[in-house]
């Protein structure tokens, strides 16, 4: 367990953190810093699918070169680093075990994309050794890694970026915007968020596994690492997202996209949660008290607003997914927002307060808003170069130059923690089965 004070002092910085925007200045003694003209040095751990999707997306910026890379499961490393080497023109080292990484002194940075229970040891590890962060969402599993993260990022005077692009995608921007500027009023009411992966059953399950043998390129324990020791079954390195030892379900894995949506749009990025309540089920798979339930529906509390979560989606006509993202309910309208694009739905005229038939005397009814709508022909994508993609691609690119300048990124550490602690939260109210109640004061559930 984390030292209390140590807990106190990370949540105030997480507060603190995005409420100043400070940049972070500090450097840890012997640290190399990026010049504006350096190629910046990176280590690559974790060689998934996103990794390398990230990764992808990283080398079009030519200042900066993969000189490093790690993952537990040999083949897939291999295969990664042999990738990179094509594309880049040099071939990175490869690493099984990420510490070796951070040892290399002309490692300046390192793009963080294992499974979400190593991402806490792994960042705090990396910041301890002088280098930036770049690691996806939600950046832990759990509350306290999550704050040792703030803690190790304030103390080491360490650029961290977290993945969440969604805050660098052109029409969540422009959106963003409208709401701020009140196109659609006043919030009124709570803003609900449906992950496009829920609703949709009839999907075969996968008859019960026991127990086997790792495969003989992966190191079964590495994989685990801070985690409890459990035997090896294919769906816990597969599937490693459902299981609580290491990831939260489509809770955590869309729902902190999501909350980051909410909190952004409404300037709210360093407001917490008073409480979390969530209900919960195994409708669609079996009861599995190891893994999240599938089905969901979370509630917070805030100061001023109540949001809900769920993972019941209604298919649109354009696509199975078209209606999931961020409702904002104000009283002129509601906006929809999504990867797909956005779109405001006016209300005919401002709702009736308490069966009022209008305006009261000498006041007036401000006009309709236009209905307006923006998709992205492409659907859910981030094709290179079009107005709504390459989201992950600036975020990279806003990642790099603030190692230069030593800036605060558009999703620096502090904003991730709070984007991701409603989701924390969230799985924890499902474990516990009752309300759970957050005191950033105290950092005390």
């Amino acid at each position: 367990m984390i030292d209390r004070r140590e807990f106190f002092h990370a949540a105030l910085a997480a507060g603190a953190f995005a409420r100043t925007g400070w940049g972070l200045t500090a450097q840890q003694p012997g640290a190399r810093i990026v010049g504006a003209n350096d190629r910046i040095r990176v280590g690559l751990i974790g060689c998934g699918t996103r990794g390398n999707q990230v990764a992808t997306d990283w080398m079009k910026h030519k200042d900066s070169v993969f000189t490093a890379a790690c993952d537990v499961a040999k083949s897939r490393l291999d295969q990664t680093a042999a990738r990179l080497g094509t594309i880049q023109g040099t071939t990175p080292e490869t690493y099984e075990d990420y510490r070796r990484v951070l040892d290399r002194k002309d490692i300046d940075a390192v793009l963080i994309a294992t499974p979400d229970h190593w991402h806490s040891p792994m960042t705090v590890d990396a910041c301890a050794a002088g280098k930036d962060v770049y690691v996806e969402k939600p950046i832990s599993n759990e509350i306290e890694p999550a704050l040792k993260m703030v803690a190790a990022a304030r103390k080491h005077g360490r650029i961290v970026q977290v993945g969440l692009q969604q805050r660098s995608w052109h029409h969540f921007q422009e959106s963003a915007a409208l709401f701020r500027d009140g196109m659609i009023g006043k919030m009124v009411t709570h803003c609900v968020m449906s992950p496009p992966s829920g609703g949709g059953g009839g999907r075969p399950q996968p008859p019960p596994e026991g127990p086997q043998s790792p495969p003989a390129d992966l190191n079964w324990d590495l994989f685990q690492g801070p985690a409890k020791r459990k035997a090896y079954l294919p769906s816990r390195q597969r599937n490693w997202r459902g299981y609580y030892d290491y990831g939260g379900g489509t809770v955590t894995d869309w729902g902190v996209h999501l909350t980051d949506v909410m909190l952004w749009f409404m300037d709210a990025d360093t407001k917490t949660p008073l409480l979390t309540s969530a209900s919960a089920q195994y409708i669609r798979s079996r009861r599995d008290l190891e893994r999240v339930p599938d089905t969901f529906s979370v509630t917070w509390q805030f100061d001023t607003f109540v949001a809900t979560l769920t993972n019941a989606v209604v298919p649109g006509q354009e696509s199975a997914t078209e209606l999931y993202g961020n409702y904002f309910f104000a009283d002129r309208g509601v906006l929809h927002v999504n990867r797909m694009g956005y779109e405001v739905k006016p209300y005919p005229r401002p709702p009736n307060r308490g069966g009022a038939a209008g305006p009261g005397p000498g006041q007036t009814e401000p006009p309709p808003i236009a209905a307006k709508t923006v998709r992205d022909a492409n659907g859910m994508s981030e094709i290179a170069d079009s107005p709504f993609g390459s989201a992950t691609h600036r975020h990279v690119r806003n990642f790099l130059d603030c190692m230069k300048s030593r800036q605060t990124p558009v999703c620096d550490i502090a904003v991730g923690f709070n984007s991701s602690l409603p989701c924390l939260l969230a799985v924890l109210a499902i474990k516990q089965g009752q309300t759970v109640r957050w005191d950033g004061r105290t950092a005390k559930t």
